[in-house]
């Protein structure tokens, strides 16, 4: 005799041995997906997003910076000649 048979051969038994595997593969898939909703929500930080203030000019010009020397009036010919 097989000891992993049950005393009782037929349907009701298949059915019995079906509905515990079921239950022994549902119970910890199940457990987890609480698990994952429940308490791994809680875990993540929100962030706020602070709105920045422009305040200057991202790219200034090397005029304005000091790098060259100030824009030359159109009227006024160069000084070289």
């Amino acid at each position: 005799m097989n000891p992993f048979e049950l005393p009782a051969t037929g349907k009701s038994s298949d059915w019995l041995i079906f509905g515990a595997m079921l239950l022994a593969i549902a119970l910890p898939v199940g457990g987890f997906v609480i698990w994952w909703a429940v308490f791994r929500q809680k875990t993540k930080k929100q962030h706020r997003k602070r709105r920045q203030r422009h305040s200057r000019q991202r790219n200034p010009t090397l005029a304005q910076t000091g790098g060259l020397p100030p824009k030359r009036d159109p009227n006024q010919p160069p000084a070289g000649l």
